[in-house]
């Protein structure tokens, strides 16, 4: 009998016990984000500051990783923004993971190129100009005083132009890359990754803004270094949207190819068109030692109707003459761009050798009639 009760009880529990695990529900599937996305924008004053935005369609939060330290604990934030400073220069891979729960999530991430640099260097010494020429007058200066760049004299050039600007140039120019500070207009080149360059810079101009025609032009600089590093002081005729180049003319007040010991070196050319084919007529005068970038230089040029002289530090170094009729472009107005390149068919590509940032720092530019 006792026999026969134990076995009653154990077919009853046994009914509700497996019929009690076949009421609970399943569990829902865990759905993982989609379509996530990761965005870095790395501050231009090289101050290594960096600002991450990961977006994801079904996060409920996100962890940001900034690959600086191998040991590093993810930055976990709800909105998928997160800052970071780097304390070192070098390549990156920012990861973004997207999270349903701790422990379900999808992963992104980004390579980035992060370049420190301390605030430029102003030399403290160099040739000077002065501010009157015997017959002249000091028809229009920008000193650079303030903090931003004068609208009424400048406007900026950006991208990548055509085929590099015409020269297979290798960086993106941007407004970003251009301060004015202390008196100083300063250029800045950076080996950074922004819309499919590996270098950026900045190149401003003066057209539609100011043009002269004829003068004593007085530039006031000091200039990077490094292989593929190539600053340009110069001007264009201010037909040059309707005539194009070379027909518009081109006076390159200075020029210097970095690399291989040319940064002792500054050229002056004048180019224009010869009945349908590119012609040029370029001087170049070397200090006897040093650099261009160890002190400030003055970059001149004495325009009249018969010639253009150069002069490095108030001493010539080239002239031509440009009463021919086939030079009828330098009878024009000009109006002038202020760049610093990275690469082209006239420096080459930077290399191992090349240290970033550079600086193109301008004192001043003056024009006397």
């Amino acid at each position: 009998m006792m026999s026969y009760l134990r076995l009653l009880l154990f077919v009853l529990f046994s009914s509700f016990f497996f019929s009690g695990c076949g009421d609970q529900e399943s569990e829902a599937p865990i759905i993982l984000p989609t379509n996530l996305t990761v965005q870095v924008e790395i501050n231009p004053d090289a101050s290594g500051k960096v600002t991450v935005t990961a977006t994801a369609d079904k996060a409920n939060y996100y962890v940001i990783y900034f690959g600086e330290s191998s040991t590093e604990t993810g930055l976990k934030t709800n909105d998928g923004k997160a800052t970071y400073t780097y304390t070192s220069s070098g390549s990156f891979t920012v990861r973004a993971q997207a999270h349903v729960t701790q422990s379900d999530f999808i992963t992104s991430s980004k390579v980035i190129e992060i370049q420190l640099g301390s605030s430029p260097i102003i030399p403290s010494t160099g040739a000077t100009s002065p501010l009157t020429y015997a017959g002249k007058t000091l028809v229009w200066q920008d000193e650079f005083n303030g903090t931003a760049l004068n609208a009424a004299n400048w406007k900026f050039e950006t991208g990548t132009g055509t085929n590099g600007w015409g020269n297979n140039e290798l960086q993106y120019y941007r407004e970003e890359n251009t301060q004015v500070d202390n008196g100083y207009l300063i250029i800045t080149a950076k080996k950074e990754s922004f819309q499919g360059s590996n270098y950026t810079s900045s190149r401003i101009v003066t057209s539609g803004k100011k043009s002269f025609k004829y003068g004593r032009i007085d530039i006031r600089a000091a200039l990077p270094e490094g292989q593929g590093i190539w600053p340009a002081l110069w001007m264009l005729g201010s037909n040059f949207s309707t005539a194009g180049w070379p027909q518009c003319g081109e006076i390159d007040i200075m020029e210097m190819v970095g690399g291989s010991g040319r940064e002792k070196t500054v050229l002056g050319t004048a180019h224009w068109d010869n009945s349908g084919t590119p012609a040029s007529f370029s001087g170049n005068k070397s200090l006897s030692s040093g650099k261009l970038g160890d002190e400030f230089h003055v970059y001149s040029i004495a325009w009249t109707s018969s010639s253009i002289i150069w002069y490095l530090d108030h001493v010539q170094y080239h002239i031509i003459d440009i009463t021919p009729a086939g030079l009828s472009e330098f009878q024009k107005e000009f109006f002038f761009i202020f760049n610093l390149a990275v690469g082209g068919a006239l420096p080459g590509s930077p290399d191992g050798t090349t240290v970033f940032p550079q600086q193109l720092i301008v004192d001043y530019v003056r024009v006397f009639q």
